[in-house]
């Protein structure tokens, strides 16, 4: 029986070319839809709704303003010209991975051009060669809530079959230029938010949906990224021996709030939906239960003849997660419902919170890797898992947080105890390893990373970078393979 992690265990952490790069509008980059994301300051932040609405006249505003003022994901942190300082940072705390997303968008501006911008594609050469020289391995993902703004504007992003046929060939320049520095392959990052933000995951602008058919278009959409999943996994297998290619999933482990057998029939179906996503890209169909639900519904999912062999033949290698807190539900209506990931569920009493609302529960990640490879039985690395909290720096430049610390140790310890149950768990990259704007709120002060960045909400401040209490604390929890957590 295993003892702890492998000696191959993967530690690092995670990021997205969105909240990070910056650099929206040099060397050919095209906007993409995080481009025009509006930061909302007056907006509660627990009402993620409202943060993550969108209208085609906010988009068109968007598109004239020519500034980051308004629209923090357009400068990010300017990771785009700062990687090597970064990874360099990455590379003293010990990181043997660092998961990243390819800006689409960088690559082909609008999607449809014949032959991909080369700036962009050189530009992630260089990021990876780095990567490998500093012996990080890459774990890079295709789609990561950024798509160039012109394929929604054109098709209503995945909405029409003809952006499946774009991303296939977005994936495979990306896998013959990189084929010889890149293993691990994601294709869409939590694909199962597409019902939560259908615009961010999937360039869906809900005001040019007929009416009332909004939960069909998108799950049309959702089809469409599935079979584009399962041909870009095709293509990596092919053009790239030995590469893995993973899914990627949002866990929204989900209580019942309590054993009434109401309360436990309604988690049930929102446990098996939050499944549905996976089961598509590891077993190769459709479940039967969400078959039946789509056609209860009326919803009429329309497929080319040979879309389910696609989708049977070409399955994922591994699945991958994002595991932030747990949910509880209940049939009951009227209970005080708290914030998640971009999600709410009914407030679980028995868990502390985070300033944002987001109920703390490390003894949940142990139940989901449990759950996961149980249900799977494919090995399983989890992307993303972290805190955002506000951090004070003190008169000598130095960050005490402890708060963080004890979030991760918590988590980690389950981890471990997951992996020696039995889990085959391959690596852990937290998320916002370095302070970057928040997906949910376009916030900076929301800070997740072990690296802090002087930079205000605003886009105020220096960009220094400087190392919090965790990074030290991290780098020992990797120089131990994690038998070291205090």
């Amino acid at each position: 029986m295993s003892k702890g992690f492998s000696e191959t265990f993967l530690w690092g952490g995670a990021i997205a070319a969105n909240q990070a790069e910056g650099a929206w509008n040099i060397d050919g980059k095209g906007l993409s839809v995080a481009d025009v994301g509006l930061y909302k300051p007056n907006v509660d932040v627990e009402d993620y709704e409202g943060h993550q609405a969108i209208s085609s006249k906010a988009i068109e505003v968007a598109m004239q303003d020519r500034s980051d003022k308004n629209y923090p994901k357009r400068r990010g942190i300017d990771f785009y010209h700062r990687y090597k300082e970064d990874l360099a940072l990455f590379a003293e705390m010990g990181f043997k991975a660092l998961r990243v997303s390819i800006a689409w968008s960088r690559i082909f501006p609008t999607g449809e051009e014949a032959e991909p911008n080369e700036k962009g594609l050189q530009f992630y050469f260089d990021l990876f060669t780095e990567m490998k020289r500093l012996n990080i391995e890459p774990i890079v993902t295709l789609s990561h809530y950024e798509m160039p703004l012109a394929l929604s504007a054109k098709y209503n992003g995945w909405v029409e079959r003809k952006v499946v046929d774009c991303f296939v060939k977005f994936s495979k320049a990306c896998f013959l230029r990189y084929k010889e520095l890149v293993k691990y392959w994601l294709t869409f990052n939590e694909i199962d938010s597409i019902h939560r933000h259908p615009f961010t995951t999937a360039g869906i602008v809900p005001d040019r949906c007929p009416e009332g058919k909004e939960e069909a278009v998108v799950y049309q959409a959702l089809h469409h990224q599935f079979v584009a999943s399962a041909l870009v996994t095709k293509d990596c297998h092919e053009i790239i021996p030995g590469s893995q290619v993973g899914c990627m999933l949002t866990k929204l482990t989900t209580y019942p709030n309590t054993c009434n057998p109401e309360d436990v029939a309604v988690t049930l179906q929102r446990n098996l939906h939050n499944y549905f996503y996976a089961d598509v890209q590891v077993f190769g169909e459709y479940p039967v239960l969400i078959e039946r639900m789509l056609e209860q519904k009326n919803i009429h999912i329309h497929m080319e003849p040979n879309d389910r062999e696609i989708l049977k033949q070409h399955t994922v290698d591994y699945v991958s997660f994002s595991y932030y807190m747990s949910l509880t539900e209940s049939a009951k209506e009227g209970l005080e419902r708290t914030s998640g990931n971009t999600i709410m569920g009914v407030k679980n009493p028995y868990l502390p919170s985070t300033e944002w609302g987001w109920q703390i529960d490390p003894v949940g990640l142990k139940i989901s890797l449990i759950e996961l490879y149980d249900r799977y039985k494919k090995p399983l690395i989890i992307v993303e898992n972290g805190m955002g909290a506000v951090d004070q720096v003190e008169p000598d430049g130095s960050i005490h947080d402890h708060y963080r610390i004890d979030y991760f140790r918590a988590h980690l310890q389950q981890m471990k105890e997951a992996v020696e149950a039995g889990v085959d768990l391959f690596g852990y990259t937290s998320w916002g390893c370095i302070d970057l704007i928040s997906a949910s709120t376009s916030q900076m002060s929301k800070r997740y990373g072990f690296i802090y960045v002087d930079q205000d909400d605003e886009g105020n401040g220096t960009l220094a970078r400087s190392r919090k209490d965790s990074f030290y604390w991290y780098k020992k929890v990797i120089e131990s393979n994690g038998q070291d957590l205090d």
